[in-house]
């Protein structure tokens, strides 16, 4: 006998919101997602949420605070493997967070993006091209941003675009990122 999902209320996979709570995402907002995704999958309701500024700002736009988040755009054309692609994330925030505390004008964004969570998001880039791409469409929104360049020791050729980081006020990043799909 095969077994039925576990519906809520509001005809929601009630399997579906544990995934997305863990990526950081609101209970009552990961069950929104859900819902405006048709309770296909905890991916596409991630997708809808971080994509699409589901994650409403309207509370602290009234307050003149605004949501900030991190991005990682990840070279999928490049050969890495999981823990790899772990390293170079890591260089990638690391590297990006540095900037920023050099920065006096950043110091306000680090300490709203922290107050809210601090919120990370890893998505797929579809190539070296496609980072440059973006990357200069970051500096030209004037997002700080950090492109890891690797060193070559292992997996990847030196110099290989590996990693781009954004920050900046949510919007703003979607402007970017917005269509990137996230790394599973």
């Amino acid at each position: 006998m095969e077994s039925q999902p576990l519906v809520s209320e509001f005809g929601v996979d009630e399997t579906l919101v544990a995934p997305l709570v863990e990526l950081g995402i609101p209970e009552a907002e990961a069950r929104r997602a859900l819902a405006l995704t048709g309770g296909r999958s905890a991916e596409a309701a991630a997708q809808l949420y971080f994509s699409s500024g589901l994650d409403s700002q309207e509370e602290d736009d009234a307050q003149g605070s605004y949501y900030f988040k991190m991005v990682f755009v990840v070279n999928m054309e490049l050969s890495m493997g999981t823990g790899k692609i772990a390293a170079q994330v890591g260089h990638a925030a690391i590297g990006l967070f540095q900037l920023m505390q050099e920065k006096s004008t950043h110091k306000d964004m680090i300490s709203q993006w922290e107050e809210h969570g601090a919120k990370k998001v890893v998505l797929q880039g579809s190539s070296a091209d496609q980072l440059l791409e973006l990357h200069a469409l970051a500096l030209s929104l004037e997002l700080p941003t950090y492109l890891v360049q690797d060193a070559g020791r292992t997996q990847v050729p030196s110099g290989s675009h590996t990693v781009l980081a954004i920050m900046g006020e949510e919007e703003m990043v979607n402007q970017v990122t917005g269509k990137l799909k996230l790394l599973n």
